[in-house]
């Protein structure tokens, strides 16, 4: 990627949307210039339920994030969730071609292509295939096999799929709000690990749980590769749906007191306060104690985790998760999420802040833009960009004087 170019990640999430425009500095180092975030309408668990309204916020969250970096967007590179997400691990073996049997990157393409010849439904179609490792004439291990001399070349990836028609509408919309599509619809999950996850955590072992409004997406690592992911269709939201069936409000409301009141484990609460919940329908406000609210959010959260630990007990290298668990994902942000998730997963568990170096770094600070920062982190490593655009202020003018002379 060249120093400037203007990149865009588009987290087309259940419950909002947010576009994150960055750039590489002279040192290589990503800033973000520009976010913008939008109430997202249209999607349920990640997948979209309503084209209009999709494409309205899609619209509207990148024209906020144009104004706030000066720059015209034509080019965003999305996330995908949903529980229709599937993986699975795969194998390709290749005989080496060339004379002198130097192992090329079209041998490695080649391999990689191997892998990833398996049988699927005509429903579905491959998202990512990850590299874990090569194996040359048995001996295994290799990240990079470029360079090395054998006759047998052999690769182990990691599969990622989702559902045709689910993929399609993302791009649709996307497409229909006036935007291109770059390079490739990146699972949410990879993204996030991409903007929040260590080397050496992906080396030791790490598993990142993203708690989204929708979903929760989990991808495990080992030895530095991605080895297992999977989707979960409940999040945040549902912890909101409790609250406003517990509490007899609005999901507006029901999720402002998740937010400010929010408590996911009852023994954190030393001492309780009371709390004002609006009425529905013009009826009058209530008091409640904070220690109602913990008593609705932790059965929910607890869940929430049960069933992530559950799916990451199938990981094959689920015994390797050396730096516990790393959690992201706006419900991560609720007081005791945490806690709770060390109490129920019995390993150590960190928040994950997403890594920008320049730019309106305290803006995204935080575990909500996990997914937005990961995508520039994969536009820079896979992509292409769109070349530096001038600030809008020049465009307008120059629409003007090419409408009125």
């Amino acid at each position: 990627m060249e120093k400037n170019e203007i990149i865009c990640g588009l987290d087309i999430g259940t419950t909002k949307i947010a576009a994150i425009v960055g750039k590489v500095d002279e040192e290589g180092n990503l800033n973000v210039v520009g976010v913008g975030t939008h109430p997202s309408h249209g999607l349920r668990r990640g997948v979209v339920v309503n084209i209009e309204k999709t494409v309205d916020s899609i619209r509207q969250a990148v024209q906020q994030a144009e104004l706030t970096s000066g720059h015209r967007i034509t080019k965003v590179f999305a996330g995908i969730a949903g529980d229709h997400i599937r993986s699975l691990n795969s194998k390709g073996v290749i005989a080496v071609s060339g004379k002198d049997k130097i192992i090329t990157k079209k041998d490695v393409g080649r391999v990689l292509d191997a892998a990833q010849n398996i049988s699927l439904p005509r429903d579905r179609k491959i998202l990512h295939v990850l590299p874990q490792e090569f194996t040359v004439d048995n001996q295994d291990g290799i990240k990079n096999p470029v360079g090395f001399a054998g006759t047998l070349l052999e690769a182990e990836v990691h599969i990622i799929t989702g559902a045709v028609t689910a993929i399609q509408n993302i791009i649709n919309c996307i497409e229909e709000a006036g935007y291109e599509v770059g390079n490739n619809i990146v699972l949410e999950p990879y993204a996030s690990s991409l903007s929040v996850l260590h080397e050496d955590e992906r080396d030791l072992g790490v598993a990142i749980i993203d708690i989204g409004g929708g979903t929760t997406d989990i991808a495990i690592f080992f030895d530095g590769a991605i080895r297992y992911t999977k989707v979960l269709g409940i999040g945040g939201e549902q912890v909101t749906n409790d609250l406003a069936q517990g509490l007899r409000t609005s999901k507006d409301q029901a999720e402002e007191i998740k937010k400010r009141y929010g408590l996911a484990m009852q023994s954190l609460l030393q001492k309780d306060e009371l709390i004002s919940v609006p009425g529905v329908a013009g009826r009058l406000p209530r008091e409640i104690s904070r220690s109602v609210v913990a008593a609705i959010v932790e059965p929910r959260m607890e869940e929430i985790f049960q069933l992530a630990l559950k799916y990451m007990e199938k990981s094959e290298v689920y015994d390797s998760l050396g730096a516990g668990v790393v959690l992201t994902g706006g419900a991560s942000l609720i007081e005791g999420a945490k806690e709770l998730a060390q109490r129920v997963m019995g390993m150590p568990v960190e928040v994950g802040i997403p890594r920008v170096y320049g730019g309106l770094v305290e803006t995204v600070r935080s575990p909500i833009f996990a997914t937005g920062v990961g995508l520039l982190y994969y536009a820079i490593k896979h992509g292409t960009t769109q070349p530096p655009e001038p600030p809008l202020i020049t465009k307008i003018k120059k629409m003007v004087e090419d409408i009125f002379g």
